[in-house]
């Protein structure tokens, strides 16, 4: 007699995209009745170009199509994601049907002994590749080299060891999940460095309208979390336009009631507009729409009408 088919989990193969792979493989386990899971490894276009900033690529979901469709295609039944990676406009036929409890959103400084955000040099060489995390350390600190780097987070680390870089910027929670916490120098408050948009919370995507799956994944759903990323998303995908957008923002929830604050800036530091919209949890994603409009009106639009006229030709 043959048992349940397996779920087959989608999954880049990176150390941190294995381990959060790992986590929802390991929830869906814990739940009574549950059938087998395996993980099947999916190379993205993220993966594969590793000398160029993505923000200088054409096109986008360089981190999540070749999972997307793996799923439409069934080779995979769900994929696992970090949540930021995943585009705010969905492939019709697929759905996020869990966020998992967010951890840690801030941006962290590894450096070299002793150094930390008071004492970080003048001219320092200072790794990240994120647009975002790139305007908003020029507009903290005009004074730092801060130059392009990609790969994973052991690359990432490996390579500041190596001497390359004086110091690099990474996500809190990718470090904290890989047990690299103690490699920590220091975390940047959101004043200096907003978080990426649900920066922290892992996604599961799924078929929409897939029972066999969603049964499994649904509980793993984390509500609060939920909430503040609807937001945030929603924040993003009323601004972005198509391309990658120097954007901060982070939703908090007290007592029912959702607060988010968002920052965008110039990729040259130069110039930032910020806005706080509040109200209750369960209008979410009008909050972020809102606020969003908001700051567009005061700016904002002028920052995206720049970044899109620098945008690769072929670009969106």
């Amino acid at each position: 007699m043959t048992g349940p088919a397996p779920l087959r989990i989608g999954t880049r193969g990176s150390a941190l995209a294995l381990w959060q792979a790992e986590h929802v493989a390991a929830g869906i386990r814990a739940q009574s009745g549950a059938p087998p899971v395996e993980l099947v490894r999916v190379e993205t276009e993220g993966d594969r170009i590793q000398d160029v900033a993505l923000s200088r690529l054409p096109g986008k979901a360089f981190f999540t199509k070749e999972l997307e469709q793996a799923i439409l295609d069934g080779v995979v039944d769900l994929a696992v994601h970090s949540l930021k990676d995943v585009e705010t406009a969905v492939p019709e036929g697929l759905e996020i049907l869990a966020v998992l409890e967010r951890e840690d959103p801030r941006d962290v400084l590894l450096a070299g002994p002793d150094v930390d955000l008071d004492t970080l040099p003048a001219g320092a060489r200072v790794g990240t590749s994120s647009l975002r995390r790139q305007a908003f350390l020029r507009r903290w600190r005009d004074d730092l080299d801060v130059v392009d780097l990609r790969g994973n987070v052991p690359t990432r680390v490996r390579r500041l060891d190596d001497g390359a870089y004086d110091a690099i910027v990474l996500a809190a929670a990718g470090v904290e999940r890989l047990g690299m916490i103690a490699r920590v120098n220091d975390y940047f408050p959101e004043w200096i460095l907003p978080p990426a948009v649900s920066q922290g919370a892992i996604g599961v995507q799924v078929r929409t309208g897939d029972d066999r799956v969603g049964r499994w994944v649904a509980p793993l759903e984390h509500a609060p979390t939920r909430s503040a990323t609807d937001a945030e998303r929603a924040l993003l995908r009323e601004v972005e336009g198509g391309c990658q957008v120097p954007l901060g923002a982070h939703a908090t929830l007290r007592d029912g009631r959702l607060e988010l604050a968002a920052v965008i800036c110039s990729p040259d530091g130069g110039r930032a507009v910020d806005g706080r919209r509040e109200g209750d949890a369960g209008n979410a994603v009008s909050i972020g729409r809102g606020l969003a409009r908001d700051l567009l009106a005061r700016g904002a639009g002028e920052i995206m009408d720049g970044i899109r006229a620098a945008r690769p030709p072929d670009g969106p």
